[in-house]
Formats: structure tokens, sequence, C-alpha cells
């Protein structure tokens, strides 16, 4: 996904899909998709063998990567329609006669200066004008924390904003975490095979062609382009691996700015937090006190030449989606391209669609509500959760292996458990945000800047547990550990994934096990360290905690077993989270699909019997493929694992599905060590 980071945060809320996929361009009229779709599969396939094929196979065939996409799944088929219904209320919103509100005045006005494509490419350059002078002017080091202030989001040298106080989840407080690169992660610039290699030289040679369509010289530009693989590849060795960032307490290091300072003295912290707007910052947590150490060095070692070119390159990256076309293109040619497999750019609207959904979600999501997502749809889904709590609660109850002691905390964190459908009951304030029609660049910096204020205004006061972290039409759903909370945004409720008209056996299959994995990541390796209020605490007896750890490595061995592309594994420890919450969430869909129909003689349909329908629906909810470079991708960042063992990793772990589909012990989809937490 363009990932949604509406705050700064050093643990991620746990989302049931690792991106918002931009789509080819959708039908005016959305085709009705049933919850199960039998022309999807390929009975020709043993489900006992490839269960993913079997439920999939037909709908692979029928549905090819479309050029502007790096992966296509039946998500994105929903996000594609979504994408299009959003469409129709910006261009509503756009129109010059449209009787708008203040709401849809800046969403309307967004839209229209996003999709001017002429006037974009008329402007060249000159909207980069001021913040290049404002580089050029720095003449010291000192001032280098005055301008990385003014870059917001750029991700300039470092993250910076609000997040919950790991000790005290009640308040907000100040955080620092690791950044400043332009490739994907820290493991692209110290992994040695020859793939990452190549790849390292292609970002040298994009950056390079950056700066000469800044106006440098060839020469020029060669040597500026190696001076930020150097300054970046010094912070990614200095930043910590997304597997240890999987360990909460890795990431608590609450401390007072003067500790901070002792970290990294050669970067004026006061400097930067006064022109942030936090000149009496007292404490903030610090992420990754490693990466500020590596930081402090770099800044003593290069010439303050060389960091005024690290500044300019991350300004010219963060800004080249919104600017003309020459910038825009090379920067596709490298992003979209090479490190993603993209053959073509997406089509305009498309972007300014989603980039209208970042920067103003909640006022395009208002829209979106009222025409595209029922009460009953809201009250369905509300009811499915509800049941798939009591499974979970039956099943902290029967736990062989948990004692007493932690089964009683865990059903205290259980029922704290907030559930979000839908849409945030209060809806975001934009007023302060001023969109003027015409000024592209300008509304997306003044975007940012908001955004950045809006957090840092939250440092220092009590929580507000009503935020949301995706938007209305997001199709996604996700778990956040220290809110505890499950979000399920209006999007992701649609068919077919979410279908009222639907047999209950796939839905439950679906959206069900969607609902369970949500649920049970507040039981996963990370989310089971936090207790019902959000806080990091070991609620867990030592027994139960090294049962919990041994059940979980079971799932880690697994996957790590299955290969991605070529000789590259799954990480199965950077994967444990999602595995264990596909697992656990499709036990949980299971059981309260059994309840919701107990005493009911279900009939066999489409020749399945509702069993086998019920994993169907769980199947097809995966059916999707994936780019050669976007695998490799994902193999390195992605906490989820592909489609494919999602889907046939989850069901070799269950008997049920031994059982509907009468498979031989020894079959592919029978798992002969069974794993199992929740």
């Amino acid at each position: 996904m363009a990932t949604l980071r509406l705050c700064i945060t050093a643990l991620a809320a746990a989302s049931l899909f690792p991106m918002a996929h931009a789509q080819q361009p959708a039908a005016t009229v959305s085709k009705y998709e049933p919850a199960l779709d039998v022309t999807s599969m390929d009975r020709s396939v043993d489900p006992c063998v490839d269960f993913f094929q079997y439920s999939c196979g037909g709908w692979i065939k029928n549905n090819p990567i479309p050029p502007d996409q790096s992966s296509w799944d039946i998500y994105a088929k929903m996000q594609d329609e979504n994408l299009g219904r959003l469409r129709g209320i910006l261009e509503a919103a756009a129109a010059p006669d449209a009787k708008r509100n203040s709401a849809t005045q800046k969403i309307g006005d967004y839209y229209a200066s996003c999709t001017d494509e002429k006037a974009i490419d008329a402007q060249g350059l000159s909207p980069l004008k001021p913040d290049l002078e404002r580089i050029a002017k720095i003449n010291s080091k000192a001032q280098i924390a005055d301008v990385a202030a003014a870059m917001v989001d750029d991700n300039v040298l470092f993250r910076f904003g609000s997040t919950q106080d790991f000790r005290d989840a009640t308040q907000e407080i100040a955080e620092a975490d690791q950044g400043g690169l332009g490739l994907p992660d820290r493991d692209y610039y110290v992994k040695d095979d020859a793939k990452s290699v190549d790849l390292r030289k292609a970002y040298v040679t994009h950056v390079q062609k950056m700066f000469e369509l800044l106006g440098d010289q060839p020469d020029v530009a060669a040597a500026e382009a190696q001076t930020v693989m150097r300054i970046e590849t010094a912070l990614a060795q200095g930043s910590m691996t997304l597997v240890d960032r999987r360990e909460p307490k890795n990431l608590d290091h609450k401390m007072t700015s003067g500790e901070l300072e002792k970290i990294s003295p050669d970067f004026p912290w006061q400097v930067y937090f006064t022109k942030a707007g936090l000149p009496s910052l007292n404490s903030l947590n610090v992420a990754s006190p490693g990466f500020f150490k590596a930081m402090n060095e770099e800044l003593g070692k290069e010439s303050l030449a060389d960091w005024k070119t690290y500044l300019r390159w991350h300004l010219v990256h963060a800004d080249a989606p919104f600017l003309s076309s020459t910038l825009l293109n090379e920067n596709f040619a490298f992003y979209g391209k090479t490190l993603r497999g993209q053959q073509e750019l997406q089509p305009r609207w498309k972007r300014c669609t989603q980039y209208v959904d970042g920067d103003l979600g909640e006022a395009l999501g208002q829209v979106y509500v009222e025409k595209y997502f029922s009460p009953a749809a809201k009250q369905e889904a509300f009811k499915m959760v509800k049941e798939i709590e009591a499974a979970m609660e039956q099943d902290i109850n029967s736990l062989p292996w948990m004692s007493a002691v932690t089964k009683q905390q865990a059903l205290i964190k259980l029922h704290g458990m907030a559930n979000k459908i839908g849409y945030p009951d209060k809806w975001r304030d934009y007023s302060k945000l001023e969109i003027v029609r015409g000024d592209e660049l300008g509304n997306v910096e003044r975007a940012r800047q908001f955004e950045f204020n809006r957090e840092l205004a939250k440092i220092g006061k009590p929580l507000d547990r009503g935020e949301w972290g995706m938007t209305p039409p997001t199709v996604n759903a996700y778990y956040d550990p220290q809110m505890n909370d499950i979000n399920f945004p209006a999007g992701v409720l649609q068919p077919p994934a979410f279908d009222p008209a639907s047999d209950a056996a796939p839905n439950y299959g679906d959206t069900g096990g969607t609902i369970g994995h949500e649920l049970t990541h507040g039981f996963d390796d990370e989310g089971r360290q936090f207790d019902a209020q959000g806080n990091l605490r070991d609620w867990w007896t030592a027994d139960d905690e090294k049962e919990f750890v041994r059940r979980a490595s079971c799932i880690s061995d697994q996957y790590s077993t299955y290969t991605i592309i070529d000789d590259i594994k799954i990480n199965g420890k950077l994967t444990l989270g999602e595995d264990t919450a596909d697992l656990g969430g499709l036990i949980l869909a299971y059981m309260a699909w059994q309840a919701d129909t107990k005493g009911e003689k279900l009939p066999p349909l489409d020749e399945l019997t509702p069993e086998q329908r019920f994993f169907v629906g769980y199947g097809q909810s995966w059916c999707g493929e994936t780019r050669d470079e976007t695998k490799r991708l994902r193999a390195t960042v992605d906490p989820h694992s592909p489609e494919k063992y999602r889907a046939n990793g989850v069901v070799s772990n269950m008997p049920e599905f031994q059982g509907a589909f009468h498979c031989k012990a020894g079959s592919p989809m029978v798992n002969q060590n069974r794993c199992r937490v929740w």
C-alpha cells in the first residue's frame, strides 16, 4: 500500500493486508461478485494437494495483473471499484458550480488541482524553488535541524511525531524514530546478494538522474548520488531490523530531551523542537537509540556540502509524484518499474483519488459512507464481530496449555477490546487546512504540515480512543495493540468479501476470518505483551509464556520452509504475527459459524458441502498474483506471507479442513506437525 501513516508510531498497527492497492481504471458500474464464486475455482486440482490453486485457479487465469499494478487480487479489485466510486464523488465536488460545503470544497479543489496535469507540467521546477533556496542558504550544520523541521514528512534524517506512552497508554508523548532512507528498508543497504547489489546500482543511477533533472551536470550529479548512498548506508547500518522491531520492548526508550542530546550531541535538538513548535519538550520516546548514535557520527563525519546534497535529494524524492511529468516519470521508473515490476504508471485520476483519501480521508469518507455503507451492513458486521469474540472467549476458557490466572487476564483484555465498524463516531476537523485550487504541491505541503501539527498537538494530552488509523473507504482492517481496538473500515465491508445476501458459510470464511484475524492480533507475539488498556505489561506466568513461545515457534518454523521466489524463503520471524493471526482467526471464524448455524440443516450448494464452502470462501479471499520484483520487495519488508501460503499454510493446520475434503494423512494440505496457538 502506499502505507497510510496518519501518525508516526514505533509499533505499527497490525493490518490484514500489506498495502492499499492502487488499481487499473474501474468500470462505471461494478459487476456483482458473490462471496463464493465457483467460476474462480479450478476443480481439476485436488484441494488436498494445493488448496490455493483449487480455490483460485480460475480467478488467476481470468484476472491477469494489470500493467499499472505490482500485484492483483480480490481485495485489489474491491479497492479498484472503490476508487471508481470515490472518483464520482470527487468529480462532483470539483465541479465549478457545485453547491459545496467546506469539506466538499477542500476535497474537490484538491482533486481538481491534482488532475490538472497541464498546469502542473507548465510550472516545471518552480514549486520546488523556495525549499531549494532554503537548503542552499544553510551555512552551518546547526541549521540542518532548522531545515529538517520544515521538511515535514520528507523522511529527512529521522521520523518525529507523537505516540502512546508504552507504559501509560492513556497519554500521548513525543517520539523520535529511525528514518532517512530512500530505499524501502535498511536491509537493502546491507545485503550482499547479487539482486541487492544490482538494486543499489539502479538506485544510485536513479538518484543521479533526479539531480540532473534539477539542473546539475552529469558528473556533478553522479558524485552527488554517491554522497547520498554513502550517508544513507551509514544511517541504515545504525537502524534496527524489522524483526528486531517486532519486539515492543526494543522500541521502549523513554528519556529526557537532555538524554537524547547526549546520544546525538552534534544535532541541535532544541533548535529542532522549537522549530517544530515544541520549545519546552521535556521527555520523549526514542524508539531506536542506536540509530541516533549513528546519525550523530555521520553529522560529524560528512561535510556541510554533502549534507545539503542529502537534503536536496530527499526534497525532490518526496515531492516528485506531485511535480511535472519529467520528475514524475523518473520517480516511477525506479520505484514502480525497477523496484515493483509495474509496467505502467497509474492513471492520474487514480493517483489523485488516493492522495485525497490520504490527506482528507475523513472529509471524503463522510460522503462515501452516506452513499455506500448502509446501517444494515454495519449492524450485520457488528453481529459477526460479537459472535467471533464469543468464540474467542470459549477458546480461551478451553485452552489446555494456559493457566487459570493467565486466562483471567486474557479475558479481561478480550472484554476490554473496542470494536470500530465502518467509520469514526466523530469526524476529523479540517477547517485549519487551506486547500487552494491550482496549487498542487502547495496543497500537499499544507496537508503534511496540518497532519504534523495535529500529531504534535496531542503531546502531553490524554489519548483520544475514538481516533482511527485508516480512512472509511480503505479496503483493509487492523488491530492496534496500544489502543486495544479492532477496526473495520466501510471499504472492506463490501461484496465479495462481505455479502449479507450470501449464505453464511463463505461470509464467515472470508470476513469472519478477517475479524478473527484482527482479534487474534491482540494475542499474537506482539499483541500479547500489551494489557487491556494498551500498556506494555507482562501479564503472563513464566510457564504460560514458554508454552506460547513453543507453539508460536511451530508456526514460524512451518512458514520459514515456504519459498517466495528463487531461493528466497519466508522470514518466519518477520511474518509470525500475521501467520498466527491467520490461523487463529480462521479457527475462531469456524467456531462462530458453527454456533451461528447450530441446529440448521444446511444443504450443499454448487456441489460443495457447507464446510467446504466455508473453506473455499476463505481460500478465495487470497486469490491473486504478484510480480517477481514485488515478491522480492515483500520478502524483505512485508510482515505478511504471500497469499498462497496464507491459504495453504492455515488450512494444513486445521483438522476441520481435512475432514471437510476427506484428505488422507500425508497429503500436502495435512500438516503432520499441526501448529496451533489459539
